[in-house]
């Protein structure tokens, strides 16, 4: 039985982000980490009281134009990520604009988040993307979920559950 008040699994939170898993050193050629870093503060700008936000706004998004061509990922600058996104692989990583990450997610190569009939995703807290995975419409995944590589998800993910195939149907109640 899953049990989806649990907070933490694995030693991960669903709902704290830890921001850590996005550290990058200066001048350290880590391309997923500075397009984050790149949102990151054009986000943290666009919230600043600063005189001078706008220019630090154009510099950020000069900076993700450049992680954006350099991972090929496509990734809005105003998406809503929760902290602690890990994208070991970012090549061909597409976000809907509209799509909702919870903290502490991993997406892997060709992972899509889109829109599809009338709706975007909510990604949950801790929740695992394999690499090709589509995840499609008004649906939500939640927490600690994981989705199987190569797996079209078109509905609902319960929390702890695993997800696979195409279209993607719940293999397991709990992480596997």
């Amino acid at each position: 039985m899953v049990n989806s008040d649990v907070s933490k699994q694995d030693g991960i939170s669903a709902s704290l982000p830890d921001f850590s898993r996005e550290f990058k050193t200066w001048f350290a050629w880590d391309p997923s980490r500075s397009l984050i870093a790149s949102i990151r503060s054009y986000q943290r700008s666009g919230a600043s009281s600063l005189a001078f936000r706008f220019a630090i706004q154009k510099v950020a998004i000069l900076r993700h134009r450049f992680w954006s061509v350099v991972t090929g990922a496509d990734i809005p600058i105003n998406c809503q990520i929760g902290g602690g996104l890990l994208m070991p692989h970012p090549n061909g990583i597409v976000i809907h604009p509209d799509a909702t990450i919870g903290p502490n997610c991993l997406l892997f190569q060709q992972v899509t988040i889109g829109q599809s009939k009338g709706g975007v995703p909510i990604i949950g807290g801790h929740v695992d993307i394999g690499a090709g995975a589509k995840v499609l419409g008004a649906i939500s995944i939640g927490d600690h979920a994981v989705i199987g590589a190569n797996a079209v998800v078109l509905s609902d993910v319960p929390s702890g559950a695993t997800a696979a195939g195409v279209p993607a149907v719940v293999v397991a109640g709990k992480r596997i």
